[in-house]
């Protein structure tokens, strides 16, 4: 069985607002000395697709809205369309620092969870979808909003940096399928461009420079709160 016992790694991430001048500003910097991530297409973007599980009481939304320092949210990902590679993961965050436990999940095994099958859960050889079960069983922790957008993935390795840039977010409306052509709404009326900065120990100073831009703060932005307006 696969277990959870080793230390969670807690990484830094930083979240900003940006324009389309920002954006432009910033790519360009990006390109000229970081890597695409492996599941970017030639222009170095990719499709993600998430489902995020919720408690009757919303609480993952209502600790995110009102600031409390140690969270966690589950969630089923796909990239670029394709049910072939799914992942389910849990992430978990304290203050700005950020871990994630995943785990592969295959399509059939996705279905019946959103049919409400769930027993063969607990006797699965994996430590999260155990977890995830016995959530679902005694939080009522169930699939709530289907999240999509668009990313750009550009990698550092000093300090094992990403910076994405994430647009065209979208959420689903009335449907938790994440392999239907679930109908989706932008979340906001006027194009919205995140910048997120994830790192370990220290934030190269090269990276630091090329992401500086005058009047732009850290900001608390979540895609699934956002998302939650809608339903």
């Amino acid at each position: 069985m696969q277990t959870a016992d080793k230390k969670l790694k807690f990484r830094h991430e930083l979240k900003y607002y940006l324009n389309k001048a920002d954006y432009f500003t910033i790519r360009s910097r990006l390109m000229q000395i970081c890597a695409f991530d492996s599941h970017a297409d030639e222009e170095g973007r990719y499709h993600i697709r998430s489902l995020y599980f919720e408690t009757p009481n919303d609480t993952a939304l209502q600790e995110k809205l009102t600031g409390i320092i140690e969270r966690e949210k589950f969630r089923i990902r796909f990239y670029n369309h394709d049910p072939s590679f799914i992942r389910l993961e849990k992430k978990m965050k304290i203050n700005s620092m950020t871990s994630k436990l995943s785990c592969p999940i295959t399509r059939p095994e996705v279905e019946k969870i959103l049919s409400g099958d769930l027993e063969w859960m607990k006797n699965s050889e994996r430590a999260l979808l155990i977890e995830l079960y016995a959530k679902m069983k005694y939080q009522q922790l169930r699939p709530k909003t289907i999240v999509d957008y668009v990313r750009e993935c550009f990698i550092y390795a000093p300090g094992n940096v990403r910076v994405t840039l994430d647009t065209n977010i979208q959420t689903g409306v009335s449907s938790t399928n994440l392999f239907d052509d679930t109908p989706v709404v932008k979340t906001h009326s006027e194009p919205v461009i995140i910048m997120e900065v994830k790192y370990d120990s220290f934030l190269p100073s090269v990276i630091k420079c090329m992401i500086q831009l005058p009047n732009r703060r850290v900001t608390a932005f979540s895609k699934y709160a956002v998302s939650r307006v809608f339903g």
